[in-house]
């Protein structure tokens, strides 16, 4: 064979071509509209945060009361537990659940309250008069049954995260701690309120902002023995950055609002259960 021999590929020059730079108009012109964008929100912000920091909590109107919650009002993007204080005291907890969920705004949302079929075959469903004499208009109600729990719980968050009610209200007998948070998150994303009412022997770890206790209380009647307010012994068992306390509730089923009709609270029963 002949000799080998080094055969080097031709060399071919490569010209990278810059990119042009933009004219100095275009970049004037950039230049002033993120300007202005930044000045837009500038604007929106305040406006912003000043509308969110007024939905942030929902007072009761009762001055006793409101001062044992953070910000003088319930948090509205948290989770909220109501329950009896006997099996036979749920229809008052659902009556006082109602109220509350009615003061929630705008009223040109909806209410949604999810329970399985089970809790709604122990204890009936909304009565649309009795709704009304609590101020909560039947119209603005959306009942949704499921077969188990699980569902029910589902339903509730996906309801929170479409951010398409005022309130979100369920009936839930077992609750874990785990799905509590995941609740109490989906609440807080969504800047919505979820209210839930346990039973009576209910008292496991939660994620929940506040637990009430709530009893039946002797209801105000008129000269035909009517009756015009709804009475309540509700009990702030828990409340994250808040003071428990005892109060007895009426509703004036004429003006839809609530009044203290005797504070039962003792300041020492308050520090005792605060230091918890």
């Amino acid at each position: 064979m002949g000799s080998a021999r080094n055969i080097e590929p031709d060399r071919v020059p490569i010209t990278v071509a810059s990119m042009p730079s933009p004219p100095a108009a275009v970049l004037g012109q950039n230049r002033a509209r993120r300007a202005a964008i930044v000045d837009e929100l500038r604007r929106r912000l305040p406006r912003m945060e000043s509308a969110a920091a007024a939905t942030r909590a929902l007072p009761f109107g009762l001055a006793t009361l409101d001062a044992h919650l953070p910000q003088g009002g319930l948090t509205v993007g948290a989770l909220h537990e109501i329950a009896p204080q006997t099996p036979a005291d749920t229809p008052a907890a659902f009556g006082f659940l109602a109220a509350l969920l009615a003061r929630f705004m705008p009223p040109s949302r909806p209410l949604l309250l999810v329970a399985t079929s089970r809790a709604f075959a122990d204890h009936g469903r909304p009565h649309g008069h009795g709704l009304s004499r609590l101020g909560f208009d039947p119209a603005r109600l959306i009942l949704v049954e499921t077969r188990a729990e699980k569902q029910a719980l589902w339903a509730m968050e996906e309801a929170l995260r479409s951010a398409v009610p005022a309130a979100v209200a369920g009936m839930i007998a077992r609750l874990d701690l785990k799905s509590s948070q995941r609740l109490h998150l989906a609440a807080g994303a969504a800047g919505l309120p979820l209210v839930l009412l346990r039973p009576a022997q209910a008292g496991e770890a939660s994620a929940a902002a506040t637990r009430w206790r709530v009893g039946a209380a002797e209801a105000a009647r008129d000269r035909f023995g009517l009756i015009t307010r709804a009475g309540w012994k509700v009990t702030l068992e828990r409340c994250r950055n808040g003071r428990p306390g005892e109060w007895l509730v009426e509703f004036d089923h004429a003006a839809y609002r609530f009044s203290l009709a005797a504070a039962l609270a003792d300041p020492a029963f308050s520090r005792r259960a605060g230091s918890r």
